[in-house]
């Protein structure tokens, strides 16, 4: 109790504001200039194919600290309710969206107008009723739907060349429901396509001829559709051995596509073999892989497709399901860095993987009950727009500034000041009022967030808590250690927001 009483103090010094001292980081929150803007469906996520089929997912890691087996990843799970209340109210809250429905099981996934068994060449079945569902709950909740084809044997001529006839059923039966695909990846990762449900041998020539059958049969059958690729894993050979990099691919297919998308992944869960320590997660060496993923990406795509704009389309702390701090606060300081990082650099989507499944959900899976990185998420769909500015705040050590003009308050400006140190504070000397809202915790790997003091959970009817800010004055505003901070300035009259 001591221990809780001391930590709430010390959030509430960090928000008492204080005249301006020499050695605060000054910000001019008017003279911001604008440096982008990012797509109105930003911040986005993945339902996992297999969440909406049924099936074995990444198994989430028991309550108990026991070691973990690495032949126990998967588990068992019945498709998702997308129906669900608390799911839809959650989600909508967060748009728009868009919603990608892809990933490894889609690869091998039989679409069919009723439940069946999946005919040879495939490993599950989509049913009418599931894709009904899926068209539902995007028309719900305001998301636009992203989702990718089967590649696998079944999906093939006796030549072994892709045969578009599953993907123009899904097109038309998506249309026949009232429903859009906004945009389409070819397959999911064909950098792992020797483990990603590809036939035996498959390479990058095989990934050229068919993403030329894909190509043209796009333009015929789905021109308003955004054609999105090559949703690649890194740019390096597969770790199965495949040997197939993103220029290989890129080379093989030729241009065509109308976004580029890439996967990143700090690193890979237990699950798959990780053994990363949650104590270099606050460090800059840890966040910086946004930036050297996208170094990769963004010298590809002005190499072989210049110009057109850049989706993350699946991203998250660690593949295979998520590392067990993933559904904790600590894992909150990477997810809005993420944010502000590839806002900064000019990135149009990030889609995290996934909204409610494994370690890496922003909701639980069984319950929906929102974690640590729905609250962070949440905060940022209200108080971030979609005008990037430059914070012009000098480089610090463990600790981050982003700035972006308010969604909705004209000429206003949102700053996020993320101080990822364990001891050291940080003070901001802000000209003008401020509302504020700092996330912080009593330990960094706690299931729970507090806003300004007070914990954030739904209400016991389900429904949304207040996210009350605390009124700052002009002046110095410290930043404890660990602890994330929106600082909403009502009164910038920044040009570029209006």
């Amino acid at each position: 109790m001591h221990a809780l009483v001391a930590a709430m103090m010390a959030l509430f010094i960090a928000v008492t504001p204080r005249a301006a001292g020499a050695g605060d980081l000054s910000i001019a929150p008017t003279d911001m200039k604008a440096i982008g803007t990012v797509d109105a469906r930003f911040q986005s996520y993945n339902v996992e194919m297999v969440e909406v089929t049924g099936g074995r997912f990444w198994k989430p890691y028991a309550r108990t600290r026991r070691a973990f087996d690495e032949r126990d990843r998967y588990s068992e799970r019945a498709p998702i309710d997308l129906a669900n209340a608390r799911l839809r109210r959650l989600a909508a809250a967060l748009s728009p969206a868009y919603l990608r429905v892809s990933g490894t099981w889609a690869n091998t996934t039989f679409f069919a107008d009723a439940p069946r068994k999946p005919p040879p060449g495939f490993d599950s079945v989509l049913s009418r009723d599931q894709w009904r569902g899926v068209i539902d709950f995007a028309r719900a909740v305001d998301a636009e739907i992203l989702t990718s084809f089967a590649i696998s044997s079944g999906s093939r001529d006796a030549n072994g060349l892709w045969r578009p006839d599953q993907a123009q059923h899904l097109i038309d039966v998506t249309r026949a429901l009232g429903g859009r695909i906004a945009a389409a990846e070819f397959m999911n990762e064909p950098t792992l396509s020797a483990s990603n449900g590809a036939p035996a041998g498959y390479d990058a020539n095989g990934y050229g001829r068919d993403f030329g059958v894909f190509r043209d049969w796009m333009s015929r059958a789905a021109p308003e559709t955004l054609i999105v690729g090559p949703s690649s894993a890194g740019d390096v050979a597969s770790p199965s051995g495949s040997g197939i990099t993103t220029r290989d691919l890129l080379a093989a297919s030729g241009p065509g596509l109308d976004r580029f998308s890439y996967h990143h992944y700090n690193a890979v869960s237990p699950r798959c073999g990780g053994r990363d320590d949650p104590s270099q997660v606050l460090s800059e060496k840890w966040l910086a892989r946004t930036d050297a993923t996208l170094a990769i990406y963004r010298d590809l795509r002005d190499e072989f497709e210049p110009g057109k704009p850049i989706w993350l389309t699946e991203t998250a702390d660690a593949a295979c399901g998520g590392n067990p701090w993933d559904k904790t606060f600590l894992d909150t300081f990477r997810y809005l860095d993420q944010l502000g990082r590839l806002s900064r650099a000019g990135v149009q989507a990030v889609m995290h993987n996934t909204l409610t499944a494994s370690d890496y959900g922003l909701l639980d899976e069984k319950t929906f009950r929102p974690r640590p990185n729905y609250w962070g998420a949440l905060l940022w769909h209200r108080l971030m727009g979609t005008t990037v500015l430059d914070a012009s705040v000098a480089a610090a050590s463990g600790f981050h500034v982003y700035a972006h003009c308010h969604p909705a308050l004209h000429g206003a400006v949102t700053l996020l000041a993320i101080n990822i140190s364990h001891d050291a504070s940080h003070s901001l000397a802000v000209p003008l009022p401020s509302s504020r809202y700092t996330l912080g915790s009593t330990r960094l790997q706690a299931p729970t967030v507090q806003l300004n003091g007070h914990t954030l959970a739904l209400t016991a009817s389900g429904k949304m808590p207040n996210l009350i800010d605390r009124p700052m004055a002009a002046g110095s505003v410290r930043l404890a250690p660990e602890t994330i901070t929106f600082l909403v300035i009502p009164a910038a009259a920044n040009a570029a927001c209006f």
